[in-house]
Order: C-alpha cells, then sequence, then structure tokens
C-alpha cells in the first residue's frame, strides 16, 4: 500500500429504515414471493455497497450481508441442516434456511445464543458428525455481484473455520481438532476460488482469538492458517479479530498471514501494550480497529490520530488500515435522520455512516498530517465538550448518591430459607406453579393505538383506556388458562428497556436508531447520555389496576440495572458501573413503590447479565460483582413476605452461577428450552437451593408444543432440581407470538404442569 487505507468489516444489514426486516416479515407473511423478496434485499445489498463508495472506503467489505444471521449463513454454505429439516443436499433451500431459524410445526427451531458479549444472537450450528461440503461458494458469489454490478472490487468476509466450529455443537470437546480439520479443504477451496477471480484481499473472522482459548487451540490455529496458505498463496488474508484484546499474541503474529485486525477499543489498551513490547512483523499489514464499532459517540480525532501516530512509530504508515473495531452490526446505520434530537446530543453522535466516514478522515490525518483534517478536529472537539458540559450530564444530587453507596441497604432482612417460608404462607401457590414471563402479544391493534396516542391522535385518557381493556381481556385469559401468577402483559410498553428509558432522566431516544437483534428483531437501545434519576413512578399504575380484577398474584415487572446498561448505548464519560448503580438506585425507587401499593412479587428481570461477561477471565470477577451489586442495590429494600422474581435468558449460565446464586432472588426464571435442556446439566453440577423456573418452551417458534414434550422438559428438570422449588414457565415473553398459539401454548403448558403435579403427589403418597 502505497498511503494509509481505511476499511470497514462490516455494514448493518436493516437498512436505514428498517426496509430489510419489513421485507423479510412480508416474505414470511406471503405478501410477496421469493424472486420479490430476493430483489429487494439484492437492491438493499447494492445500496450498503454503494453507500460505502460514495463515503470514501478503501476495502469494502462484500458478504457480511445476510437473509438472518451470519453464522447460520456459513453452516448452510457447508451443507449444515440438522436431519429434522429434511435436507436432501445441494444448495440449501431459502425455506429451508428460514426452518432452521425459526422452526417448523414438526420441528424444533435450532438453538440461538449471544454472539459473545454483544445483544446480537447466532443460530448455533449443529455437527452432529455430518460432513460438511462446500455446497456454494457464498464470498465469491457476493464478490462477483459488487464487481459485476457497481464496479467494486470488494473485501469478502468470511467467519473463520476455527471459530465457527467453536460456536457450534454437537461434536465432542476430543474431537474438537478433527472437526476443525474437516473444515479446512472447504475453506481452501474457498480462498483458491476467490484467488482464481483477481480478489485481493479476504478478511477472515476469527474473534475466538480474543477469547481465553488454550495453548493446544492456538497450535491447532497455526496448523490451519498454514494449510490455509499454502492452498491458496495469491490471496491476502486479513486475520481480523475483535471485542477483547488477542490471547497468545506472540503466537497471533507468527501466523502466515498477510494482515492483522485488532480491536484497540475494547482490548482494555492491552493490545497496543503488546505491540509496543512484541514489535509488529515487518511483512504484515496492521488493521487498526481504532474507531469504536459497538457504542454511537462520536470520535474524538484528536485523541485517536495521536494514537495512531503512536501505533505509526511501531507499523509504518502505509501498512496500516484504518477501520472500526468490530462489525457495525451492533450500531445504527445513520444519524442524519435523527431530525427531532437536541442539538447537543446530536452533534455527539456517530452511528455506521459516520463512523466509516471518521474512519476516512483519519487514515488522511495520517498519511497527510494533521494540518490536513484540522476542520474536522475542531467541530469533533466542540461537539464532544458541549455535551460533557450540559446540565444532564451534571445533576448533583445524582452525583452525591453514588458516592454515598455504603449508606444503602443491599441485603434482604432475612436468609432466603425463613423468607420462602413466610412467602409460602403469604402466597398458598400449589406444587408447581404456573406463570409467564411478562409480555403478552402486542397485537397490530395495540400498536396502532400506541402509535395514535404518540402522534397526538388520541388522548392520554383514550390511550388508557385502551390499555386498561387489553389488562382486563388477559386477566381474564389467565383465570381461563389456569395459570397461578398472573402478569398484566405489558401492553403500553413497546420495549422492555426503552419503556423505562422514556420515563428516567438521562436517557434519549432516537427515531431510526435500530439494531439487529435477532433474524428480523430489531432493537432501539435508548442513549444513556446523562445521570440517570427517578423522577415518577414507572409501572404502579398498571400493575395495581391489574391486581385488582384478580385474587391470583399479579408480579410487578421490571427490568434490572444490568439489562438497562447493556441494551442501552451507554455513555463513555463515566465508569460503567457508576451508570448501573444509578439506573438501580433509579429501580430501587420503584420497588419500593410498588410493595407500597399492594404488589407483592416483583420480578426485575436481568436477561443481558450474562452478555456482559467480558470475554478474559481475568476479567469476571470485577464484572459480576458490580452486576450482583447493582440486581441488590435494586431489590432489597422490601419486606419478606414480598417475592423478588428475576428471569435470564439464551447462554452459558454455568459460567455464572456462583452469581446467580448471589443475587439472592426468590425465584428466578431460565431460558432452556431452545438449547434442548442442556442447562440442565449445569444444575448437575451444581446446586441451586432457591425457586427457580426452567423454561419449559420455545417462544421464538410459531409452533404449538405438544404435552408429551412439556411433561418431558419437566420431568428431566425435576431430576436434578427440588420439586418444591420449581416453577412453570415459558422460556422468554410472549410479546412477538400470535393470540391462539400463545394461549394454545400456556394451556399445554397448564395441562403439563398438572399432569407432572399429580405423578408427584401419587409417588409421595
Amino acid at each position: 500500500m502505497s498511503k494509509v487505507i481505511s476499511s470497514n468489516l462490516g455494514y448493518p444489514r436493516i437498512g436505514e429504515k428498517r426496509e430489510w426486516k419489513k421485507a423479510l416479515e412480508q416474505f414470511w407473511a406471503g405478501k410477496i414471493t421469493k424472486d420479490e423478496f430476493l430483489k429487494q434485499v439484492e437492491e438493499f445489498r447494492l445500496n450498503h455497497l454503494q453507500k460505502q463508495v460514495d463515503i470514501g472506503i478503501d476495502l469494502i467489505p462484500v458478504g457480511d450481508f445476510s437473509l438472518y444471521d451470519h453464522v447460520l449463513d456459513t453452516a448452510v454454505m457447508f451443507g449444515l441442516v440438522p436431519k429434522r429439516f429434511e435436507y436432501s443436499g445441494g444448495k440449501v433451500p431459502v425455506e429451508t434456511y428460514f426452518d432452521i431459524a425459526r422452526g417448523t410445526k414438526g420441528a424444533v427451531a435450532a438453538e440461538m445464543t449471544k454472539w459473545f458479549n454483544t445483544n446480537y444472537h447466532y443460530i448455533v450450528p449443529e455437527l452432529d458428525n455430518a460432513v460438511p461440503t462446500l455446497v456454494e461458494n457464498r464470498p465469491l458469489q457476493f464478490y462477483k455481484e459488487a464487481k459485476e454490478k457497481l464496479n467494486i472490487k470488494g473485501k469478502p468476509v468470511i467467519l473463520g473455520p476455527v471459530t465457527f466450529v467453536k460456536l457450534s455443537k454437537g461434536y465432542s470437546k476430543k474431537d474438537f481438532k478433527a472437526v476443525v480439520e474437516q473444515f479446512v479443504p472447504l475453506y481452501t477451496t474457498i480462498l483458491r476460488e476467490l484467488q482464481e477471480e483477481g480478489v485481493e484481499w479476504v478478511q477472515i473472522d476469527e474473534p475466538i482469538l480474543s477469547t481465553s482459548i488454550s495453548k493446544e487451540e492456538i497450535e491447532l490455529v497455526k496448523e490451519v492458517y498454514q494449510k490455509l496458505n499454502e492452498g491458496a498463496t495469491k490471496v491476502n488474508i486479513l486475520l481480523q479479530t475483535y471485542f477483547e484484546s488477542v490471547e497468545h499474541f506472540e503466537d497471533v503474529l507468527t501466523l502466515p498471514v498477510q494482515g492483522i485486525g485488532l480491536d484497540l477499543v475494547y482490548d482494555h489498551g492491552q493490545n497496543l501494550a503488546a505491540l509496543k513490547k512484541h514489535g509488529f512483523p515487518q511483512d504484515k499489514v496492521l488493521a487498526a480497529g481504532i474507531i469504536d464499532g459497538r457504542n454511537i459517540w462520536r470520535t474524538n480525532l484528536a485523541d485517536t490520530l495521536s494514537a495512531l501516530h503512536e501505533i505509526s512509530k511501531i507499523v509504518s504508515k502505509d501498512r496500516i488500515i484504518v477501520q472500526p473495531s468490530s462489525s457495525l452490526l451492533h450500531v445504527p446505520v445513520t444519524v442524519k435522520n435523527e431530525e427531532k434530537l437536541d442539538e447537543v446530543l446530536k452533534g455527539a453522535l456517530s452511528f455506521a455512516d459516520e463512523k466509516l466516514y471518521e474512519a476516512v478522515v483519519l487514515a488522511k490525518g495520517l498519511h497527510e498530517g494533521v494540518e490536513s483534517i484540522q476542520n474536522e478536529i475542531k467541530v469533533a472537539t466542540k461537539a464532544i465538550q458541549a455535551l460533557n458540559e450540559s446540565s444532564v450530564r451534571n445533576n448533583i444530587d445524582v452525583q452525591d448518591a453514588i458516592q454515598s453507596l455504603d449508606t444503602y441497604q443491599t441485603e434482604r432482612e432475612a436468609e432466603f430459607g425463613v423468607r420462602q417460608a413466610i412467602q409460602a404462607d403469604t402466597f398458598q401457590l400449589p406444587l408447581l406453579p404456573t406463570t409467564t414471563i411478562g409480555s403478552f402479544p402486542q397485537t397490530t391493534e395495540v400498536r396502532s393505538q400506541r402509535l395514535k396516542w404518540r402522534k397526538g391522535e388520541i388522548t392520554g385518557a383514550e390511550y388508557e383506556t385502551f390499555i386498561n381493556a387489553e389488562i382486563k381481556k388477559w386477566i381474564g385469559l389467565q383465570e381461563e388458562i389456569g395459570l397461578d401468577v398472573f402478569v398484566h402483559g405489558e401492553f403500553e410498553r413497546t420495549d422492555m428497556v426503552e419503556f423505562f428509558g422514556e420515563k428516567l432522566a438521562g436517557f434519549q431516544f432516537t427515531k431510526f436508531g435500530w439494531v439487529q437483534s435477532y433474524g428480523s428483531r430489531c432493537v432501539k437501545p435508548p442513549l444513556i447520555y446523562g445521570d440517570v434519576s427517578y423522577d415518577e413512578p414507572l409501572t404502579v399504575k398498571e400493575t395495581v389496576y391489574a391486581q385488582s380484577l384478580t385474587d391470583k398474584p399479579v408480579k410487578g415487572m421490571l427490568t434490572g440495572p444490568i439489562t438497562i446498561l447493556n441494551w442501552s448505548f451507554v455513555r463513555d464519560d463515566i465508569s460503567r458501573y457508576d451508570v448501573a448503580n444509578q439506573i438501580a438506585l433509579a429501580l430501587r425507587q420503584e420497588v419500593v413503590g410498588l410493595e407500597k401499593n399492594g404488589i407483592r412479587m416483583i420480578q426485575v428481570d436481568e436477561p443481558a447479565l450474562r452478555e456482559g461477561l467480558p470475554l478474559k477471565r481475568d476479567y469476571w470477577d470485577s464484572y459480576l460483582n458490580a452486576a450482583v451489586y447493582a440486581f441488590k442495590l435494586a431489590t432489597t429494600p422490601v419486606q419478606n413476605e414480598t417475592q423478588i422474581h428475576t428471569h435470564m435468558c439464551y447462554s452459558d449460565f454455568e459460567d455464572i452461577i456462583d452469581a446467580i446464586k448471589a443475587l439472592d432472588a426468590d425465584v428466578i426464571s431460565i431460558e432452556t428450552s431452545r438449547s434442548h435442556g442442556e442447562l440442565i446439566y449445569a444444575f448437575e453440577e451444581n446446586t441451586y437451593d432457591k425457586g427457580i423456573g426452567l423454561g419449559v418452551y420455545d417462544i421464538h417458534s410459531p409452533r404449538i408444543p405438544k404435552l408429551e414434550e412439556l411433561t418431558k422438559n419437566i420431568e428431566r428438570a425435576l431430576q436434578v432440581l427440588d420439586l418444591k422449588l420449581f416453577w412453570i414457565n415459558p422460556d422468554c415473553g410472549l410479546k412477538t407470538r400470535g393470540l391462539e398459539e400463545t394461549v394454545g401454548a400456556l394451556k399445554v403448558m397448564v395441562e403439563a404442569a398438572a399432569k407432572v403435579r399429580e405423578s408427584q403427589l401419587v409417588n409421595k403418597e
């Protein structure tokens, strides 16, 4: 390279206004044909590439676009389709592709879990002794498309073989090396065909290198890349890592690749320290991930350019690529459409398009000198300073409270055993009590009425009347279904974080700040841009109304401080843990308010607790201690009679079982159905002595489970969990499901609970 160039690792799929999501859901609903759908997504894909050209990016990724998930894309590229979907070989049909992700009436969907420590979910490949074959060279297909239709010589992006297998299931750990080696010839073929097409750079993503991998695993990485290098000697491989510092840094430097991508934002300073200590090979290019790919704040161009100059003392400028720290999949598309945001806040924001422009500016500044970007530096510095000096970031009361945390009670009045006895007397629940996680279907009518209210087309009183009618309907349905503990349904809420952010000071919301969570599910994370404080009750009115309609207990439903933190874009000028505690103090006031108004069960959900776990085990304790502290700060002021619930989903809970115990929640519900009960094994190795519900059916699949399935799931769990402490519930909220399937599934769940309850009582006699 003769100059400093800019690059991108991946672009958001969803479109500026979620055009991709809308096309996807229209196709699923049968409103457009497959050909119409594929034509639309091709237009989206090409538009995304052209935008990057117009911004000035030099190395533009191709193949990063997906119809659902990039890990699923990799699996089907190798013909890896679970047997239950009756795949007969060859290129995987689009219909089968979506069946794997969503399930069918006769086949359970593939497991879905978090993509490292982000809020994106990937579909877990099932290997199960299948022999992988290359049924479609996706990177080549997308490279040709970009070249032929836009004259772009793109940079194909592929998920690397070691990471792919590491994220898969269906093989023994002892066979890991043998399984990886099965894929090496297939990757070699992909690279060779790309080479024959004239591809210059191929980005192979191996984020697993930023986790705590073993010495044996890094030796396997060396073997794999040696073979890939021997198989395709004329194509340049950019080995891309992200989300943390590289483990075994010196070994990675020796790999036979032409470039190495490092995250210089989320590496805790370790990658830069390693560069300074060990240097960098003279025959490789450094892709410096120096722009935050996971948050939405404007880059401090002056400081970042200074950091690049430091790096250029180790790696010559003509061997530096300037890029984001990770794929921009994790941030919204562009700030330009946010016309109603406060100008001070808007000026400090940077979404995907703006981050790419920052990469171009910094590449220019490093190549031509600081004078060449002086005006951009001045604008950025002024915008950042204006937000830091604003009143919203200088709330003295909140800051004083954070300085006085040691004055707050953070332990329950009595230990769990005492509370359990008191609560059993208070609630008089049957064995194996049934409940749901919180939300009920948000129908088109619910969304329409909310939109009308927001637009001022109906009054607040009219909207409240509508919401109360929905609550009343679903209290009646819960009575009919036969549940033991009710919820009000959350019809007034858009998103489990957005709703709370709209009522707490220090939060702001965008109009088009959407990001993909899984499939067509997009979320619009709030921006925590100032000090967080409690201004008014959040959930009391709706919960108290629901409780007035029934003698059954109704759970108050709150989102926990760590989930609000992890599912928001968080200010970066103070510690994240300080922000978490600000949120916890605000929620603490709501918990007290619910209890004072007669709500004796309060669920404070922490589905995102596990996903925030650092990739490096060295940082786990500090994170988990902070997470437990924030939860207890929010939940401990209640009386012994009040039962605290929490909910978590999608992850390897055995990693955090001690932290789960430390939360001291009276009842925890955990997703387990989609992982086909594998979580239960964690409880064979670890005793859990508090109330627990393992989700007995998958709410993400549009099917009504069979009685035998749920009975089997419950009985399997009771082999390792205490019958007297076990609850029956779905694995997550039911907001995205339809009315008929929700009622049908819950009726089966209640029937399964009754069947097992009866058999357990008979056995006891």
